[in-house]
């Protein structure tokens, strides 16, 4: 008896193998443990644990089994990471919002697939010790590829996951793109070391490894920043989206907002920020209520940042208006980078057959940088999903903003984990630059976030809420100066150097 149970087992071992189911599970489980690393589940040392998953997959891999795996994997990871997308419009779609997930999904794993090509190519023809650094190279440049343009879609960025982890402070010099690659480079050694059964391969890349980050550490300007002493107050005025568009919500919203303001009063702020769209009127146009949020300002002696629609040129745009202490419109800031297909519609002559496409906001792209004086400091404007566009923060901090006023109506996204990931993504964009950050969230989460990365204070969701707090003169960071492109060309020439040492050396 015994003997026929071993001879199933090991016929069972044998099918498993042949079919190559074990290499579907892992890839299964390692884009599993990728999600788990960002919140809601927030357990950021499961990133490198996925990456190790999938690297181990590939490296013994052809290209094109690699190419497969990897869409299957990066399916699973951005369907778990973007569930929250079909929660944004499913009440106008009904049955379909699982194809706001899914779709989406299939899209950007196209990243993972060619990142698993490209780190089987590389294991085939990199030397052992280098590989691992190829392969996180070219995990790091197709997360950048995919993240950058007017289709880009920034989300689950790999380095996001470590906002609140030491490794963050990588960001400081090489942005979240370089995070990646170093969240990548751990995992890739771990799995080389399984692969290779070496642990000195380990022991090198650990040593190596803590020695960057010690310096890091130490030359961090973060850690040095003067105290703050400029005072701002971020106001939630906690409208439901369901009733928010509503025709008669907008007295609501203006003497909600501005009953709420009244709270910071006795604090004295030097700049106030209501979230975006709060106010649902084109502000242009609606003079009799520009002037009353004037009148308001100027009876605080304040700085106003409210979020408002614009119109000009025959066009309409998500903006935020910006009233100086005198009650005057100092400036108008015209969102630049819009969700696609959601309120913007790239190239809608072409494409307005598609299902659904009546639904689309259609609003105009802002074209110039917005920096703004507010007393002391400059800030600098990022409506939304702006905030997660490394290369459009940085264009701020060149243009000479000293802190990032980040607007934001996350209601549309309810108790899923999309508030929660973008607020992860403000941290990043703090540690990046070296800048204050202060958040105006219309439902949550609502804060003040240092140059550390850390929220100094913030709010719960489904709330009404005032933060107050200081901001101050930036420290600073070496990727402010550079910005993204120089670390996503290196990431570039490592991948494309990978791909040729095992050649030339032969």
């Amino acid at each position: 008896m015994s003997v026929v149970i071993k001879k199933e087992r090991a016929n069972l071992r044998t099918m498993f193998t042949s079919l190559g189911l074990r290499d579907w599970i892992v890839a299964a489980a390692s884009a599993i443990a990728l999600a788990l690393a960002f919140p809601k589940f927030g357990v950021p040392w499961l990133a490198p644990v996925g990456v190790a998953g999938l690297v181990w997959l590939w490296s013994g891999a052809s290209w094109k089994r690699a190419f497969a795996l990897g869409w299957f994997a990066g399916t699973i990871f951005f369907c778990i990471s973007f569930s929250w997308f079909g929660y944004t419009v499913g009440s106008f779609v009904g049955g379909f919002a699982w194809a706001l997930v899914l779709v989406p999904a299939a899209v950007e794993a196209l990243a993972f697939a060619l990142t698993g090509a490209l780190s089987a190519l590389i294991y085939a023809r990199a030397h052992p010790f280098l590989a691992p650094l190829g392969a996180a190279a070219a995990f790091a440049l197709l997360e950048a590829l995919r993240s950058l343009g007017i289709l880009g879609v920034p989300f689950a960025q790999i380095g996001y996951s470590q906002a609140d982890t030491p490794l963050a402070v990588f960001a400081a010099y090489v942005g979240t793109f370089g995070t990646t690659f170093v969240v990548c480079a751990i995992g890739a050694y771990f799995a080389q070391a399984v692969r290779l059964r070496s642990n000195g391969v380990l022991a090198y890349a650990v040593g190596a490894f803590l020695a960057i980050w010690v310096l890091c550490w130490v030359g961090w300007p973060a850690r040095h920043a003067a105290p703050p002493s400029f005072r701002v107050t971020a106001v939630q005025g906690n409208i439901a989206q369901s009733i928010k568009w509503d025709k008669g919500t907008l007295a609501t919203s203006v003497q909600r907002y501005t009953a709420l303001t009244q709270r910071a009063a006795s604090f004295h702020p030097q700049l106030i920020v209501w979230p975006e769209t709060v106010m649902t009127t084109n502000l242009a146009s609606n003079r009799p209520l520009s002037q009353k949020l004037g009148a308001f300002a100027r009876s605080l002696n304040v700085t106003l940042v409210t979020g408002a629609t614009d119109s000009h040129d025959g066009a309409f745009f998500n903006a935020s208006f910006i009233y100086d202490s005198s009650g005057e419109v100092t400036g108008v800031y015209d969102k630049r980078q819009l969700v696609p297909f959601v309120e913007g519609f790239p190239a809608k002559q072409y494409l307005s057959w598609l299902p659904y496409s009546n639904l689309i906001t259609g609003f105009g792209y802002g074209h110039t940088n917005g920096v703004y004086d507010a007393g002391s400091l400059r800030f600098a404007p990022l409506i939304c999903w702006e905030s997660a566009f490394a290369d459009l923060a940085h264009a701020q901090v060149a243009a000479g903003a000293q802190f990032f006023v980040v607007s934001t109506d996350d209601a549309w996204f309810g108790q899923s984990a999309g508030p929660y990931q973008h607020a992860q993504i403000a941290q990043m964009r703090a540690v990046e630059n070296g800048m204050w950050v202060v958040r105006a969230a219309s439902t949550g989460i609502s804060g003040i976030i240092a140059p550390d990365g850390r929220y100094v204070e913030s709010t719960g969701l489904d709330r009404e809420a005032v933060v107050s707090g200081y901001v101050g003169s930036p420290p600073g960071s070496f990727f402010a100066r550079i910005g993204p492109s120089p670390v996503i060309l290196v990431l570039a020439l490592i991948v494309a150097g990978s791909l040729y040492r095992r050649n030339a050396h032969a």
